[in-house]
């Protein structure tokens, strides 16, 4: 599967040089979009009706908010995507391709192609703000940091508990002081804007985190 890449700069999901990138080519079948302007880049370009899949790079973000929606009978050949990464972490090897109701199935097969001979694993997800990762482990993270605020025990105990009990290979508290606190706050913080749920609201160990971050940055 051919496909050309547009890139604007800043990408979560590629920030390395990657043989998803590599293969890219100068024309191409398919069109990705990549980087904090994905959404803006593909605002700015006439729908192409012959590509074979438009993919475009998300944050939190619904596809619908870059796609439009349309009384749930959204889709197109333009599919959303995120590789999944945790803070400041490097990227993992799986992709979470974001699917609207009437996505054209050729369009999302097209996609699941351009990633995987790159050597990524596809997870296919409903467009859903934070989509798989981010809404099942998000709350877990909260419940812990909140837990080490309540001081039912030490970060240490409560990492070895999970680790030894569910044989987790890192602790939620050491995985997101390695990997970023801050970033964790803004991931909750869009999460609990977009659903309202209480699970999603920041801890207050992460908001800590973010405010001194800003305070360096400044």
């Amino acid at each position: 599967m051919t496909y050309e890449i547009v890139n604007t700069g800043n990408s979560r999901s590629f920030p390395d040089a990657h043989p998803f990138l590599a293969q890219a080519a100068d024309s191409g079948l398919g069109r990705v979009f990549l980087g904090i302007g994905a959404g803006e880049a593909y605002a700015r370009t006439f729908p192409d009706y012959a590509a074979s899949f438009i993919a475009i790079e998300l944050g939190t973000e619904c596809l619908g908010v870059h796609t439009g929606e349309h009384g749930g009978t959204e889709g197109s050949n333009v599919v959303g995507f995120a590789r999944f990464r945790l803070g400041d972490a490097a990227p993992s090897n799986l992709v979470e391709l974001v699917k609207q109701p009437n996505t054209l199935d050729s369009a999302i097969e097209a996609a699941k192609s351009a990633f995987t001979s790159a050597g990524l694993t596809v997870a296919v997800c409903n467009d859903f703000p934070g989509r798989i990762i981010d809404r099942l482990v998000r709350p877990y993270y909260n419940a812990a940091l909140r837990r080490l605020d309540e001081k039912l025990a030490t970060a240490a105990d409560l990492d070895k508990t999970l680790c030894l009990g569910l044989g987790y290979p890192e602790g939620p508290i050491s995985l997101l002081e390695r990997t970023g606190l801050a970033h964790h706050y803004a991931v909750t913080s869009a999460l609990y804007e977009a659903l309202g749920q209480e699970a999603y609201a920041p801890a207050r160990r992460a908001r800590v985190a973010a405010e001194r971050a800003e305070r360096t940055a400044s």
